[in-house]
């Protein structure tokens, strides 16, 4: 598994366009979400660093509701990555709580026209979608031990980097906190599309 850093997209990028199926086979669109702020995140089922940040992301979409649209996409190839196939998905959903829609990206072509090099990734937009925060949900990153498995060695995620960005975001504020890079494992790119 190699530590991925996000591409850190340029601020005020316009968001973009979207058309993607949730898991229970609607298909959802950007434009849903006009007027209102919008949290993209970019993640998967099977990413240990994923797994680290789930719980808090679960947080960040109960807390916010209402008032920030928050949209989970998978653009891992589920050929190569059957743990991330859209049936897979939709049990993921179901274990963990996610009141946010949780998208497919089958042709990876959302994940391009958002730069999203890693899982997780993050794009906050503004109520006019234009990207007002990339980076890191907080600083907190597992750890793998001899074994093979990971711990929490930083802590538990409490998304307090992401948290304070949509906070300035919801007061029509300019995000001040730091942007630093998400780091996580590598988006699974199809062969003939890498």
């Amino acid at each position: 598994m190699a530590l991925t850093p996000s591409t850190m997209l340029p601020l005020g990028t316009p968001a973009p366009a979207f058309a993607l199926p949730d898991t229970a086979g609607r298909v959802r669109t950007n434009e849903e979400f006009a007027g209102v702020p919008m949290l993209v995140m970019f993640i998967c089922n099977h990413c240990p660093y994923v797994k680290h940040v789930a719980p808090e992301l679960k947080r960040l979409g109960d807390d916010y509701a209402g008032r920030l649209a928050v949209v989970a996409i998978s653009s891992n190839d589920a050929q190569a990555y059957p743990e991330d196939a859209p049936e897979k998905m939709k049990e993921e959903v179901q274990a963990r709580g996610y009141a946010f829609p949780y998208l497919y990206d089958a042709t990876q072509e959302v994940a391009r026209a958002f730069t999203a090099a890693c899982t997780p990734d993050f794009f906050l937009f503004d109520a006019e979608h234009k990207l007002a925060y990339r980076g890191e949900l907080d600083p907190t990153r597992p750890h793998r031990v001899k074994s093979g498995v990971y711990d929490d060695r930083d802590g538990q995620a409490d998304g307090a980097t992401l948290r304070a960005a949509i906070e300035q975001v919801l007061a029509g504020e300019e995000v001040a906190v730091e942007q630093r890079p998400s780091m996580g494992c590598n988006i699974k790119w199809r062969e003939e599309t890498a």
